[in-house]
């Protein structure tokens, strides 16, 4: 036997092996259908004109405040961080969902009306007491 022969024997051992059992199956089922039924506020989230809005806020009131505001999309949320302060905006099945994380407190979450504004929800989040 060759060694590629071999390696790939041991590349579908290995895959075989991380494919899990029916636990593991049900819930790759159900987190899939959790990223479906939240697909419309992820889109929403991704290119509506509030996301737009925060942006173009987050870089006025960042450069107002002398603070720079990391921005960055990881998968279908949106992460925001300033100083030691963070906030992801997740879409869930049911709308998006504000998940605070500030130093020395305990996780927040909180639901995001795309119908407020996106300047009155950054002020909101950086000046909270948690």
């Amino acid at each position: 036997m060759s060694f590629l022969d071999n390696l790939e024997n041991n590349l579908k051992a290995m895959e075989e092996r991380d494919q899990g059992g029916p636990e593991d199956r049900r819930q790759r089922d159900l987190d899939r259908a959790a990223a479906i039924e939240a697909a419309p506020w992820a889109e929403k989230l991704k290119t509506g004109p509030w996301t737009q809005d925060l942006l173009k806020q987050a870089a006025l009131i960042g450069h107002e405040k002398r603070t720079k505001i990391f921005i960055a999309w990881l998968g279908a949320s949106l992460k925001l961080e300033a100083r030691e302060r963070k906030v992801e905006l997740r879409p869930t099945p049911s709308g998006i969902e504000a998940i605070y994380r500030d130093p020395g407190e305990s996780e927040r979450r909180d639901p995001v009306s795309l119908d407020q504004s996106a300047e009155q929800f950054l002020r909101a989040w950086l000046t909270a007491k948690g």
